[in-house]
């Protein structure tokens, strides 16, 4: 197993606050997307197989500054899909939040994950609802959530399904008091998604090793191509 990483430098044509970046990357890469018939790529099943982070180095007034250049990560577990959007995302030029201007392609090969940590909001729903501590507060059904979206995402892109013993889970600590969010605008309206930081400590068996890989690869939990689960 592998996945495919890309180190994204930006180059901002406007001050962006840091409630609305995760949607300015999103529609950065989605509109790179569109214009390199990426979005049909996946459409059949309903998953992405990528996620992102935020920008880098993090600002303390958390407002990233017009003219500075910026980082940001997209992880995926299809090759030819990074590939195509590498090129895609330089070309995206007409964009009025930023620029794209390098992007350097890495292979991470499938290694022993003692600990996994999110360092964007996990997102988790039942019922149409946002699982937060406070709403819901049943940390097995968490797990059990988590577990199945990653066995869903890894049965669909490689074709294979898997013989689970046990939850891939073997500790998982929630780092925030209060849930973190995520704001995007969609068709005019405006959205916040609720979600969570964890510290995950995956089982050392074959299928939790690759449950783990998979949530680095392509997100933990929903919402990964509006920037959760990084």
């Amino acid at each position: 197993m592998k996945y495919f990483e890309l180190k994204c430098t930006a180059y901002l044509k406007r001050d962006i606050p840091f409630e609305k970046s995760f949607e300015a990357i999103s529609k950065y890469i989605s509109f790179s997307m569109a214009k390199n018939n990426l979005l049909n790529l996946h459409k059949d099943n309903g998953y992405k197989y990528y996620v992102f982070g935020g920008f880098l180095p993090i600002q303390k007034d958390k407002i990233y500054k017009k003219t500075n250049a910026y980082q940001f990560s997209i992880r995926s577990l299809d090759e030819n899909f990074i590939d195509i959007l590498s090129n895609a995302l330089r070309e995206n030029i007409n964009n009025s939040n930023f620029l794209v201007v390098q992007t350097i392609k890495k292979t991470i090969k499938q290694f022993f994950i003692s600990e996994l940590y999110s360092t964007t909001p996990v997102i988790v729903t039942n019922g149409g609802k946002f699982w937060t501590i406070r709403e819901n507060g049943d940390i097995l059904q968490l797990q059990k959530q988590l577990h199945d979206n990653l066995e869903k995402k890894y049965s669909s892109f490689f074709k294979e399904k898997l013989q689970p013993k046990q939850n891939f889970i073997q500790l998982l600590e929630i780092k925030n008091k209060v849930p973190q969010n995520i704001h995007i605008e969609k068709n005019g309206h405006k959205i916040k998604f609720f979600g969570n930081k964890f510290k995950i400590i995956p089982n050392d068996d074959e299928i939790s090793q690759k449950l783990a890989f998979v949530a680095l690869g392509c997100g933990l939990g929903e919402k990964n191509s509006y920037g959760g689960g990084f």
